[in-house]
């Protein structure tokens, strides 16, 4: 195996590991604890290639599905189905959505950086949101009020760290994945 290509494991293993130690930084709140997963979820699509930050979520979720306690609620498939699944799943289209955003601009790395983590974040609600009403059998107002308005701030400062911190770390990222 050539080194850029074990490289690239390594940072698909590194960010899953971040993922999933995210998930151990939380506050809880019902029925959506708020974590620090996005967080990475969101410098893996700005420091990736759509590839790599889908294979990192595909990882996380794969581990986390046979039982690692690696999700907010603990591990297995009854953590992945149950009502925080869908923020799980909508990392998928999150982390490949944000990827392309970035692609799409790279010359403008900041702003770039500043779409792709508005993008990936609509897009885990945009799963996370509905999933949350039918398990938890909740409203939409509900559902609103409890799985999205007390994470706005949180997100906030989620998308600004991204924002700020991709710059220094996607030119190293290329940097190992070249070389």
């Amino acid at each position: 195996m050539e080194r850029n290509q074990i490289m690239k494991c390594v940072l698909v293993a590194l960010f899953a590991a971040l993922i999933a130690a995210g998930a151990y930084i939380k506050i809880p709140l019902f029925p959506v604890p708020v974590v620090l997963s996005n967080l990475f979820v969101l410098l893996a699509a700005s420091c990736l290639s759509p590839l790599l930050s889908f294979s990192s979520i595909i990882v996380y979720l794969l581990l986390g599905s046979i039982g690692l306690p690696i999700f907010t609620s603990g591990g297995g498939i009854a953590a992945l189905l149950g009502p925080t699944g869908g923020y799980l799943f909508g990392m998928i289209p999150a982390s490949i959505a944000g990827s392309f955003v970035m692609k799409a601009m790279e010359k403008r790395i900041r702003l770039a950086s500043l779409l792709s983590a508005l993008v990936s974040t609509v897009f885990i609600y945009l799963v996370g949101l509905p999933w949350l009403s039918v398990q938890a059998k909740l409203s939409m107002s509900t559902t609103i009020m409890s799985g999205l308005v007390p994470f706005l701030i949180g997100d906030t400062l989620k998308i600004i760290v991204t924002m700020i911190a991709t710059p220094a770390i996607r030119p190293r990222v290329e940097e190992l994945i070249s070389n």
